[in-house]
């Protein structure tokens, strides 16, 4: 698969401000509700640096990509929260989870809306701004969807174990330290072994691709996009 410079950049832009803000996002609700922890290590910034894991935001998308993975994805360092640290344990643990999710799509808001700004910007960029903005939509829609599967680790399984009564969310949060091995499983190696018994067993896949679509058109209609 040859990538050109230019598809480079107009999708690694994106990508890093998508992941940045998701986790500092994370990281500054977790101090505002009382744990210092990811304050103290410098998790509260926009520096891109502090957030990018090597394998997780780099080389997993890009195994996949070359791999032809119906569905890329990836993960960059976790911002490590004391829960017992904030001021309600359980309640809190929900916000620090859905501020990730809920700034990519504030994101992907601000981005829709940019595109309108296009006929102020130089000819010569206008084509390159449109597509950073066209890919900082998905991208951020992509993240905020795939980071909702209810499994621990993702932010998802985070709420679902805060709002779960407790005989449903113990065994869930047990879960966590095999969730990316389960996430690996789902999304690429049941469908590699339904495309050896002749069978479609993409059905992660299909789901996350088909409600990536239909939060990507609300976040167009409601930008006056569509």
């Amino acid at each position: 698969m040859n990538i050109s410079l230019y598809e480079l950049s107009v999708w690694v832009l994106p990508l890093v401000l998508a992941i940045t803000f998701h986790e500092a996002a994370h990281a500054f609700v977790a101090h505002r509700l009382g744990d210092n922890t990811a304050w103290q290590l410098g998790r509260v910034s926009f520096n891109p640096l502090r957030h990018i894991d090597p394998f997780g935001t780099v080389i997993l998308p890009a195994m996949l990509l070359f791999a032809h993975s119906p569905f890329l994805f990836g993960y960059a360092k976790p911002v490590p929260v004391n829960f017992r640290n904030l001021n309600h344990p359980r309640l809190d643990m929900v916000w620090v989870a859905l501020a990730g999710p809920a700034t990519n799509i504030l994101l992907a808001l601000a981005a829709a809306l940019a595109v309108h700004a296009l006929p102020f910007a130089p000819a010569s960029s206008a084509q390159w701004i449109f597509d950073n903005l066209a890919n900082a939509v998905l991208i951020n829609v992509v993240l905020a969807v795939f980071n909702m599967i209810p499994i621990p680790p993702l932010d998802g399984g985070r709420v679902a174990v805060g709002l779960l009564p407790r005989p449903l969310a113990l065994p869930l949060a047990r879960l966590e330290p095999y969730g990316m091995l389960i996430l690996i499983g789902l999304l690429i190696l049941l469908p590699l072994l339904g495309s050896q018994l002749g069978l479609n067993l993409d059905v992660i896949s299909a789901i996350l691709g088909t409600v990536t679509g239909y939060v990507k058109q609300a976040v167009l209609f409601l930008t006056g996009n569509t």
